[in-house]
């Protein structure tokens, strides 16, 4: 790619890069200044449909870009909030203006306080030309926790029962929540159930799954299903097989195996091709039919690729050129081909939905606020069935992470395609809504990993590292009020995990909103990132967020008490400073807020040696002490688990996201086991002392 040479040529980069949206520079965590180079401006404009590779293809990207931006009648979508005034409208002047609600009626004007919450149509007519676009009125604010609630936090894959198949499922999550409610608890905080990219797992993270819009099916407890009872005599004789082998599954895992979800997929979708044989009883047809009905072609085009995916192999840029597109020219022979397995998948989608939301009734039924609260990844794996679905409106040839921080100094790379602005503002940010709608369905809260990427996204270009990346810019208020339409409409109340890198205003922004961040002890100090004066007393916490004692991505608080984190970072050779130096470090952050906990009153004077400890206690009631309004239990800590879910850094150095839940020694528990424990009741009773309102 010819460089950029003179200054006119930068300048022009430069306005080019501003028109679209991407920094040309960013602040890091500690405050530090970093220019975005011209390699990389260039690959992400590219990457936005601008021709940068030559200084005439810049000019005349920069002019067209500026044609675009100042020609159209109306925006390609608006977004206000119900009781504050909007600004007025970019139109050309003698332009009227007029909404069409979704329930029909024609209101003058675009004031939000004459139009109710929901989805609408803005049109515009200025002499002989007419325009429309979307017009979303969302909730002014969405409504929070009434009192304080605590809950646990688990990967639901961890926890397996002596019936599992292998790893956790929607029945093992049923009996957790009746357990967590029964020790008083309000939520229960799982990773990403998304669908995964069919076949075997090259990576096994929650957080980079097929679509966000179905939960997988590998979810499913397959005995539970309804028509498993209807099994005809020989079906069932291979269906009890496969429990024998999905039994010695569980068994290898609990002896100190890991949890392979290859092996799993095989024997519970054969037993799930037994079930789909049943046919459904006539209130099952109905509701069924009612699913699927709701669902409409977005379901149908998800159980397209899944029957395709089953034929041509998951990388759906190799398929057959008229399959590679929703709306591609073999796709109605296709529908007509695959009829059969598009049915099947519609059925399994249907199955696993019906199981969450009984895992949610259970939840609550149990006496818990909340429920469940699940999570909505990042993104979605650029094989998968979202890519293919929404690709016009993910990036091609960039990847989504973040820049090197405190947290990783080489930054991350997540792999995944992004959103992009133009084309997502152009639909009306149906995409998004229809993404966040799978996740709303059956919880009673939801967390938005990184929900920073609302605001901003790291885009990587294509075979660049990590680090060499830039910002790209959204249109925040419209996602934002999308998000709180959809959750508003739901029920629901949303969580956003605002770690790492945040630019100014975006807490404030989320608190407005009623939207609340996540705070995790490790990360609290006074001074913040920059500073780090010492541990944040906790009358100096912010009260709107999810507090937390760690997280999947950190080391169990067992570990971060004694070092061993640093060992294990050690031995993989992750560390980027001298061991010793690291060992000195941890050893001072830690003492300094075991000083703070004396300082409060939180670490008793007994040195209770059964897991989860004294000093993990003693962090708990520090936690306690702060305003959060949700107060979240990592649940392996407290049977003193010493080992991280994943590892950022790694990809086979360490078994990230296939360990079962253990104990000290690493002994896995099944959940039958865990629930008799006696640490998830020693730190309920720290919880159960809450006031009832809010502080």
């Amino acid at each position: 790619m010819p460089p950029v040479t003179t200054r006119t040529d930068t300048r022009e980069l430069t306005e080019l890069a501003r028109l679209y949206g991407v920094a040309t520079h960013y602040t890091t965590d500690l405050g530090h200044r970093v220019d975005t180079s011209p390699d990389t401006l260039r690959a992400v404009l590219a990457a936005l449909g601008a021709d940068t590779s030559t200084p005439g293809g810049i000019r005349d990207a920069l002019a067209e870009r500026r044609r675009r931006l100042g020609e159209p009648l109306l925006p390609p979508s608006v977004v206000q909030r119900a009781g504050r005034p909007s600004a007025p409208l970019a139109v050309p002047p003698g332009t009227e203006l007029w909404v069409e609600t979704e329930d029909g009626r024609h209101v003058p004007g675009t004031e939000p306080a004459a139009l109710p919450v929901g989805r609408h149509t803005l049109h515009a007519v200025r002499g002989a030309r007419t325009g429309t676009a979307p017009l979303l009125v969302a909730p002014e604010r969405l409504t929070g926790p009434d009192r304080r609630h605590w809950g646990f936090l688990v990967q639901l894959y961890s926890v397996l029962s002596h019936r599992s198949w292998g790893m956790g499922d929607l029945g093992d999550l049923t009996e957790l929540g009746r357990w967590a409610g029964g020790l008083g608890a309000d939520f229960v905080l799982l990773n990403p159930l998304h669908a995964y990219v069919p076949g075997p797992l090259s990576d096994p993270s929650p957080y980079r799954p097929s679509s966000r819009r179905h939960a997988d099916p590998m979810n499913l407890r397959v005995e539970d299903v309804p028509e498993f009872a209807a099994l005809p005599p020989q079906d069932r004789t291979e269906a009890d097989r496969l429990i024998g082998r999905a039994r010695e599954l569980t068994r290898k895992v609990l002896a100190g195996g890991l949890i392979e979800r290859s092996a799993v997929r095989v024997l519970k979708l054969r037993a799930l091709e037994l079930v789909h044989r049943v046919p459904l009883d006539p209130a099952r047809l109905e509701a069924y039919r009612r699913y699927t009905e709701a669902e409409g072609s977005a379901l149908d085009d998800y159980a397209l690729w899944c029957a395709l995916a089953e034929v041509h192999g998951p990388h759906w840029r190799t398929w057959p050129s008229g399959l590679r597109s929703p709306d591609g020219p073999g796709i109605p022979a296709a529908r007509v081909a695959f009829a059969a397995r598009v049915e099947y998948h519609r059925k399994l989608a249907w199955l696993v939905d019906e199981q969450l939301g009984e895992a949610q009734r259970a939840a609550t039924g149990a006496g818990m606020a909340v429920g469940l609260m699940l999570d909505l990844a990042v993104g979605v794996d650029p094989d998968g069935a979202d890519a293919w679905h929404f690709q016009r409106y993910l990036a091609q040839g960039v990847t989504v992470g973040c820049p090197p921080d405190d947290f990783n100094r080489s930054g991350q790379d997540w792999g995944q395609p992004p959103w992009r602005p133009d084309t997502l503002a152009e639909a009306g940010y149906a995409p998004f809504a229809e993404a966040l709608r799978g996740t709303l369905r059956h919880c009673g809260a939801l967390r938005l990993d990184h929900i920073m990427g609302l605001f901003r996204l790291w885009w990587i270009p294509e075979g660049a590292r990590a680090g060499e990346g830039t910002y790209v810019r959204y249109d925040h208020d419209a996602l934002l009020g999308v998000l709180a339409l959809e959750a508003h409409r739901a029920g629901v109340m949303v969580i956003g995990e605002d770690l790492g890198t945040v630019e100014a205003g975006v807490r404030e922004d989320l608190a407005d909103r009623g939207i609340l961040g996540t705070s995790v002890l490790r990360f609290e100090y006074q001074g913040g990132s920059e500073q780090r004066s010492g541990p944040l007393p906790p009358d100096q916490w912010r009260a709107d967020c999810l507090a937390t004692l760690t997280t999947h991505d950190l080391p169990s608080t067992a570990a971060w008490l004694d070092g061993e984190q640093v060992r294990l970072h050690d031995s993989l050779g992750l560390l980027t400073q001298p061991a010793e130096q690291a060992e000195a470090e941890a050893e001072a952050e830690r003492d300094g807020w075991l000083t703070e906990l004396r300082r409060v009153g939180a670490l008793a004077d007994d040195s209770a040696e059964e897991a989860p400890g004294a000093e993990t206690l003693a962090l708990h009631r520090f936690l306690a002490h702060t305003p959060a309004k949700l107060l979240g239990v990592w649940l392996p800590d407290t049977v003193g688990d010493r080992r991280p879910q994943n590892l950022p850094g790694t990809l086979d150095e360490y078994p990230n996201w296939r360990l079962p839940v253990a104990d000290p020694s690493g002994r896995p528990l099944p959940l039958e086991e865990l629930t008799a424990h006696p640490g998830p009741r020693a730190v309920a009773e720290v919880y159960q002392a809450l006031p009832t309102s809010e502080s």
